[in-house]
């Protein structure tokens, strides 16, 4: 306990799932959350579980697509606990289209979410961060952003975009103090994956087919996510800037180009459901 003590960590899609567990275990290390959720209701409730946990978080009502909600947040958060050191990029929904069906309005929903809101939230604390000269800033990527499975798009272009970005960050700012990372899950389980192996006649035998896609045998918790988000935000991670760590559970070494014979969340017309996030993720 105690890796992240005087860290100030802005997490965005903070409420529930993946972004839950990593504001959960830093407030746990030490840190004061600032959850940005779109959803009042998600980020006050897990908010006040952290407070009665004995962390310091505070949520904040955020549309990482909006400018003005970005600049409020960070306000805000400088307000109630002083500039952030730690900003999470997590927030994301999953799109999946026919490529030739995409359009204006789903490859915007897309981008604007899962690669457009990383930017501006960085844009927006990186003053912060160069100011104090030191920061980490972490963006939850995918298998997604190294393997191409069909019927995904355009959700994969988005997520390659992430690790561009990461690396471009990176190799401007690490020499001052900023480090910038990327976390990319294989298939995690929260409730939205739940309630989708729940609309199968077997779920139990859904939920262990999607186990076999990983060379580990099993999905992964929000929890297996968070530890090494807790990991690079440290000074454990003080010599680690530009990379995408895989935590898949062997996902990405065992699929191929071929594909997968199984890719949750696929269906007609733009299914938004995905390996690694819900469309309750958004911020």
């Amino acid at each position: 306990m105690g890796r992240l003590d005087g860290q100030v960590a802005i997490v965005t899609g903070g409420g529930q799932g993946i972004g839950a567990a990593i504001s959960s275990r830093f407030a746990q290390e030490g840190a004061c959350v600032v959850i940005a959720q779109r959803t009042t209701r998600v980020a006050e409730r897990h908010a006040a579980s952290i407070r009665a946990a004995g962390g310091q978080a505070i949520a904040v009502r955020t549309d990482v697509t909006s400018r003005a909600d970005i600049e409020a947040l960070v306000v805000r958060t400088g307000e109630t606990f002083g500039p952030p050191t730690v900003l999470v990029n997590n927030a994301g929904i999953a799109v999946f289209e026919d490529p030739l069906k995409v359009t204006p309005e789903i490859w915007s929903r897309c981008f604007s979410v899962d690669l457009d809101a990383a930017w501006w939230m960085t844009q927006a604390v990186l003053p912060h961060l160069l100011a104090a000269g030191r920061g980490s800033i972490i963006n939850i990527a995918s298998v997604h952003s190294f393997q191409i499975i069909p019927g995904c798009f355009p959700y994969p272009v988005a997520k390659h975009g992430l690790i561009g970005l990461t690396r471009a960050l990176a190799a401007e700012y690490s020499a001052r103090g900023v480090r910038v990372n990327a976390i990319c899950p294989g298939y995690i389980e929260s409730q939205n994956v739940r309630e989708y192996f729940a609309t199968f006649p077997d779920p139990d035998a859904e939920r262990a087919r999607a186990g076999g896609l990983h060379a580990i045998g099993r999905i992964g918790s929000p929890d297996e996510v968070a530890g090494p988000a807790v990991f690079l935000a440290s000074s454990d991670a003080s010599f680690i800037t530009g990379e995408a760590l895989m935590v898949d559970g062997g996902m990405s070494m065992v699929l191929n180009g071929h594909g997968i014979p199984f890719v949750p969340g696929i269906g007609p017309s733009g299914t938004t459901a995905g390996l690694d996030t819900s469309p309750e993720d958004r911020g």
